[in-house]
């Protein structure tokens, strides 16, 4: 396992697994209406579109930025995996106008889920953890409850968590990937989707890079990310089935179906540890240009 946040020495490189399922969320709603796009809650000033089966799916538009603008909703989305999209929510997302489908996942997922798309929609697929990653790793470690303790045990899951915020942010598969969905967003006609498995790691990342470089204050970055917690129920459900069934102690991998304030810490705190500043990351770790976040500031900021 890595080494734990903030410790001495380079960490451990490891394989980073990312878990399936997704997760209703209970809404913050003033009110609901029901439609031919789903499931709409008004959220104070702001339409939110609810996928039945791709629950962690919400607009990155309507966070206010630090210089009075507003980030514009039905531009950019953020999700978990639409391989499981029935007809209902398949017709919101064509309804939504959504033109783009940005896939974050691994080989593994990707062929244990494909997407369903929205006609007329382009695939994209940047795996930003090449590498890194194996889901059929996970699946030995989940049926081995010996393994599953010397691998998770001891605050293994908590380093393991803060080891995927690091990659993240620093490993070339990451940055490349990261890069290329920020000139897509960019240039992109009509609206952009883009996704991991649980939406809440790797796309939890994307959506903080985004809003960061718009300009919206942290806490609301930090808001934005932990509101995958009220989304992730199925998917801890899912989890503790899974570890029941072969005998693994559930609260071995509980941090792993969490977002917690400490993980994304740790991927800012990488950002100053590799780079120096945000706008070093972003500049020198993604090679982004000031014509690329011009651009993405005009399409996404009212």
């Amino acid at each position: 396992m890595g080494a734990e946040a903030g410790g001495a020495g380079p960490p451990e490189r490891r394989r980073v697994w990312k878990l399936a399922g997704p997760a209703p969320r209970p809404a913050v709603a003033v009110d609901v209406l029901r439609g031919r796009a789903g499931i709409v809650a008004l959220v104070t000033d702001q339409a939110q579109v609810l996928l039945s089966t791709a629950p962690n799916f919400r607009d990155l538009g309507g966070h206010a930025t630090r210089g009075g603008g507003r980030v514009r909703p039905g531009v950019a989305y953020r999700s978990d995996a639409l391989n499981r999209l029935d007809a209902a929510d398949l017709r919101a997302l064509q309804d939504l106008g959504v033109r783009q489908v940005i896939d974050l996942r691994t080989v593994f997922e990707r062929e244990n889920g494909a997407d369903r798309l929205p006609e007329g929609a382009d695939y994209v697929v940047l795996d930003v953890q090449g590498d890194h990653s194996t889901g059929a790793d996970l699946v030995e470690v989940l049926t081995d409850p010996a393994r599953a303790e010397t691998v998770f045990g001891d605050g293994g899951a908590t380093r393991f968590m803060h080891e995927v915020n690091r990659i993240l942010v620093s490993a070339e598969d990451a940055r490349a990937g990261y890069a290329e969905m920020v000139r897509r967003l960019a240039a992109g006609a009509g609206a952009t989707v883009v996704h991991c498995t649980a939406g809440k790691d790797r796309t939890g990342w994307a959506a903080a890079l985004v809003l960061e470089t718009l300009g919206v204050p942290r806490e609301a970055v930090f808001a934005d990310y932990l509101a995958s917690n009220e989304r992730l129920g199925p998917l801890r459900e899912a989890m503790q089935g899974v570890c029941e069934r072969s005998g693994v102690d559930f609260e071995l991998v509980r941090p792993m179906v969490e977002c917690r304030n400490t993980y994304l810490e740790e991927a800012y705190a990488e950002v100053e540890r590799v780079f120096g500043s945000f706008e070093d990351y972003v500049r020198d770790g993604l090679g982004l240009d000031r014509p690329t976040i011009d651009a993405l500031r005009g399409r996404l900021l009212d």
